[in-house]
C-alpha cells in the first residue's frame, strides 16, 4: 500500500494496532502464574518502532510501568543494537535505573522480524511476586539488599531459554514457579503480539510500521501541544507530604507553561532517603507525564508524541531522582503522589476540571508464613486501594487504584492461595473528604492466620499521617490506618513478625473532597 496515510485509513490502522496490543495483554493476564499480574494487573504492554519509540499501549496498565517502559526500551537498543539480535531472541532486565524503578519489576522485550528484517519490538513489564533479597519492604539501605538485579541480557536465544539465567533465578527467589512462570507468560504474550502484528502488516500490505508510527506520533504530538497551548502561560507551584520512612518526605513541584511546552521541576523536594522509598528519574517522569496527559488531553493516543512537549526534571540526589546504590523497593509510596501534587499546582490554570488528592499510593502488603500441615513457606502480595479524590462534577471513586490503575485481590483468591483469613472487607464509612462532591471511600480490612507458627507482614502503606487534601475548598479525607490487634503500628514499611493469634487491620485512606 502507499506510504501516504489518509485520515480514514489511519484510523482503521490505529484501531487494528490497538487490538494487537490488547491481545498481547489478554494473553499475558490469562497465562500469568501470579495473582499480582492476573488479578491485580500490575503490568504494562506496548509496541515500539525500530527506533524504540512507543507507538501504542494496551488498554490497561500502570503508568509507572508503561511510561517508564517507553523511555527504558532505548536502553535495550543501546545494549543490543538491531544487528546483534536474531529471530527468537528475547531480552530482559529489572535494573531500576533503566526501566520501572524497582527490582521487582521485570521488563521483557521481543524483537519482531519480517523477511529477516527487524521491524518492531513488543515489550511488557510486570511486578514479580518475589525477586529474592530482603522481603519486599522499605527497610533496605542499598539496592543490593533488595534482590537479584539483572542487567539487560538475553532471556531466550534463538527460541531457546537461557538455561544458566533461569537456574540463577530459580535459586534466588522465594516463589520460583510464580516468578519464572510470569516470565514465560511475558515472553508468550510478546510472541502473540508479534504474530498478530505480522498478520496485520500482511493484511494491509505494509513492509514497515515506521511510516505508520511516524504519522501516529506526529499527530499525537501536535494534538498534545495544542492542548497545552490552551493553558494560560505561567508558573504554578504546589507541595505535598508523604509519611516517608524515618521521617516525612516533602514533594515540591513547579509547573511552568510556556506556549506549547510544559516543564515540571521537582527542585525543593526532600533529599533521597537512606531507606527503600527512593524514586528513579524514569519513574518520576512516568507519573509526571501521565498527570499532564490525564489533565489536559486524556483522549489523545498515549505514545512517544504525547511525551515530547512535557519536560520533567528533578535535582540529582533528591527523593525523585535518586542516585545509585539507593534502595528503591517502595518507590511507589512516593511516586504515586505525583499526579495529585501536579493537579493541585495546575488547579488555578484549570479551575473546575481537576480531581482532588486521593489515597494515592496503592497499599502493598507482603505476607509470609507456613502452611499448617505441610509447613511449606508461603509468600503472598496483597494489593489494596483507598478512595480517589472528588471529581469536578462527581464524587470520588471508592477503593480505586488511582493513579496506579492496579486492582485489589478478591478475598476468595487470598484465602484459597494462602492460610490467611480475611474477616472484614468493607467500605470505610465517612472516610471521603466532605465537599460539594465527596472524596471516594477507603476500606476496612482485617486479616488473620490459620496456622500455628509465626508469620509476618511487610505493609507498604502511606497517608497515615498526611490525609488526602481537598481541592477548591473541599475538605481532607480520613487518613489511613495500619493496626495489629487494634493498636496502631508507627512503622509499617518494615517487616513485622506476628504471633499466631494476631489480627492485622489495613484501612486505606479516603480521598479529598
Amino acid at each position: 500500500m502507499t506510504q501516504t496515510l489518509d485520515p480514514i485509513t489511519l484510523e482503521v490502522l490505529w484501531n487494528r494496532l490497538l487490538s494487537v496490543v490488547n491481545e498481547q495483554q489478554v494473553t499475558l493476564m490469562r497465562t500469568a502464574f501470579s495473582t499480582v499480574v492476573r488479578e491485580s494487573q500490575d503490568l504494562a504492554c506496548g509496541v515500539f518502532d525500530t527506533r524504540g519509540y512507543m507507538i501504542a499501549q494496551s488498554l490497561t496498565g500502570t503508568p509507572g510501568h508503561i511510561n517508564a517502559m517507553a523511555t527504558g526500551v532505548r536502553h535495550f537498543l543501546q545494549a543490543y543494537p538491531p544487528e546483534t539480535l536474531q529471530p527468537g531472541d528475547v531480552l530482559i532486565t529489572n535494573d531500576p535505573w533503566q526501566t520501572a524503578g524497582q527490582i521487582n519489576d521485570m521488563t521483557v522485550l521481543t524483537p519482531v522480524f519480517k523477511d529477516a528484517r527487524l521491524i518492531a519490538y513488543f515489550a511488557s513489564t510486570c511486578h514479580a511476586p518475589d525477586i529474592g533479597g530482603h522481603i519486599f519492604s522499605g527497610e533496605a539501605r542499598e539496592v543490593y539488599e533488595e534482590g537479584l538485579r539483572i542487567p539487560i541480557t538475553k532471556l531466550f536465544i534463538r527460541d531457546e531459554p537461557n538455561a544458566e539465567l533461569f537456574k540463577i533465578l530459580r535459586a534466588n527467589v522465594r516463589t520460583p514457579n510464580e516468578t519464572i512462570g510470569d516470565l514465560y507468560a511475558q515472553t508468550s504474550s510478546n510472541a502473540v503480539g508479534a504474530r498478530e502484528l505480522l498478520h496485520f502488516m500482511d493484511e494491509f500490505g505494509l513492509d514497515s510500521i515506521d511510516p505508520l508510527a511516524n504519522e501516529i506520533i506526529t499527530r499525537s504530538e501536535r494534538a498534545m501541544r495544542q492542548a497545552i497551548r490552551a493553558l494560560p502561560n505561567g508558573r504554578y507551584e504546589n507541595e505535598s507530604w508523604s509519611d516517608g520512612y524515618d521521617e516525612p518526605i516533602q514533594i515540591k513541584v513547579t509547573v511552568t507553561v510556556e506556549d506549547e511546552d510544559l516543564y515540571i521541576d521537582f527542585a525543593g523536594s526532600s533529599p533521597q532517603s537512606s531507606r527503600g522509598i527512593n524514586v528513579v528519574l524514569n519513574y518520576t517522569h512516568a507519573y509526571a507525564s501521565f498527570a499532564i496527559k490525564a489533565a489536559v488531553s486524556p483522549e489523545i493516543p498515549h505514545n512517544e508524541g504525547a511525551f515530547r512537549p512535557v519536560h520533567v526534571t528533578a535535582p540529582p540526589g533528591c527523593i525523585l531522582n535518586c542516585l545509585e546504590p539507593a534502595a528503591v523497593a517502595s518507590r511507589h509510596s512516593i511516586g504515586h503522589f505525583l499526579p495529585g501534587v501536579i493537579f493541585g499546582a495546575l488547579a488555578p490554570a484549570m479551575p473546575g476540571k481537576l480531581i482532588a488528592c486521593g489515597a494515592d499510593p496503592i497499599w502493598i502488603s507482603v505476607w509470609q508464613g507456613k502452611w499448617p500441615v505441610s509447613q511449606e513457606t508461603f509468600t503472598f502480595s496483597l494489593f489494596q486501594c483507598g478512595g480517589t479524590g472528588a471529581r469536578a462534577t462527581k464524587d470520588g471513586l471508592h477503593t480505586t487504584g488511582f493513579p496506579s490503575g492496579v486492582a485489589g485481590v478478591p478475598a476468595e483468591i487470598l484465602e484459597s492461595l494462602t492460610p490467611l483469613i480475611q474477616h472484614r472487607r468493607e467500605l470505610r464509612t465517612d472516610s471521603g473528604g466532605p465537599g460539594m462532591y465527596r472524596g471516594g471511600l477507603g476500606q476496612w480490612t482485617e486479616v488473620s492466620y490459620r496456622g500455628e507458627g509465626s508469620w509476618g507482614v511487610s505493609a507498604l502503606v502511606d497517608r497515615t499521617r498526611f490525609p488526602a487534601t481537598g481541592l477548591e475548598g473541599g475538605k481532607s479525607g480520613a487518613p489511613g490506618e495500619f493496626l495489629v490487634n487494634n493498636t496502631i503500628r508507627p512503622q509499617p514499611k518494615a517487616f513485622i513478625p506476628l504471633e499466631p493469634a494476631d489480627r492485622v487491620q489495613l484501612n486505606p485512606a479516603g480521598g479529598g473532597g
